[in-house]
């Protein structure tokens, strides 16, 4: 790790941090109270929405908008644009983009579709990932900002591989930044599943996960793929897929990085606490290796 020790990240003139855990537990809240405070804030799923997937993603309203006729003539002769508004507290053009999978009467995508989706957002994540080092340069040379944090989308688990030691996307991040896990209780979890069961949205899985879960799915309710409740089937995903990345993120911690739980990282309301709870978490791992 860039930092081993509480006196060594009290005393770095340049603090870098990338913040990873389930969505809503707290990573892009932090990194925007650091933003506040000073420090540079890179969105991984802005990124995304923007650099690597913009494209696809306008050209999707726009077959969309193609089959309106009006629209349709305006879109042909130039005299409209459309695009999507992606910012970092609003990601909706990049989960409708990605949708959900089955009934397309109900908005649902065919699983093939649905499946070349999930890859392209598999390649852009990586790449958004791997852009990081850059704008630790970009932040601190074109604009003079010393501290910067790198909020990750909750789907970093399942494009690294924390057990393979010389894991391309995790060796170039950990030479760059302090990794950070904030770490859910049972009750999280739980609060998350009922969070998602009211308004569930779309997210990316591992291909062979999703094709189990597909597969799995289809044999236990009986239908057909073209017959699938899309928001039924990710509702059902859901649990099951935060069990999937929960020992993935631990695995990160524990050979990447440190954790943090996401109780404490609650209470964190200015970049001084942020600091505080960060040499704690250096603390705890180093005695805990002693």
């Amino acid at each position: 790790m860039i930092f081993e020790t509480a006196a060594e990240w009290y005393s770095a003139a340049h603090k870098n941090v990338l913040l990873f855990g389930m969505s809503g537990l707290g990573k892009t809240r932090t990194s925007s109270l650091l933003r506040d405070g000073g420090w540079f804030h890179y969105s991984v799923d802005y990124r995304i929405g923007t650099r690597y997937m913009g494209e696809p993603i306008a050209d999707s309203f726009k077959r969309e908008a193609m089959k309106i006729p009006l629209l349709r003539e305006l879109l042909l002769s130039d005299s409209v644009r459309i695009t999507s508004n992606i910012t970092f507290d609003n990601l909706a053009p990049l989960s409708a983009y990605l949708g959900k999978p089955g009934d397309a009467a109900l908005g649902g995508l065919p699983i093939d579709e649905y499946r070349r989706r999930q890859a392209q957002h598999r390649e852009a994540e990586i790449a958004a990932l791997l852009d990081t080092p850059r704008f630790i340069e970009r932040a601190s040379d074109l604009y003079g900002y010393q501290n910067f944090v790198c909020d990750t989308s909750g789907s970093i688990a399942e494009v690294v591989n924390p057990d393979y030691p010389v894991d391309p996307v995790l060796s170039v991040l950990s030479r760059h930044l302090l990794l950070v896990w904030i770490e859910g209780t049972e009750d999280h979890t739980a609060a998350l599943v009922r969070r998602f069961d009211r308004a569930p949205k779309p997210m990316y899985y591992r291909p062979d996960f999703l094709l189990d879960a597909w597969n799995t799915y289809l044999s236990e309710s009986g239908r057909m793929p073209s017959a699938v409740d899309p928001d039924a089937f990710v509702r059902w995903t859901y649990a099951r897929a935060l069990a999937h990345r929960q020992p993935r993120y631990a695995a990160m911690a524990a050979k990447w990085g440190l954790k943090v739980t996401a109780d404490e990282m609650a209470m964190v309301h200015s970049p001084d606490d942020f600091n505080a709870l960060i040499a704690e978490g250096l603390d705890r791992r180093a005695h805990a290796a002693a």
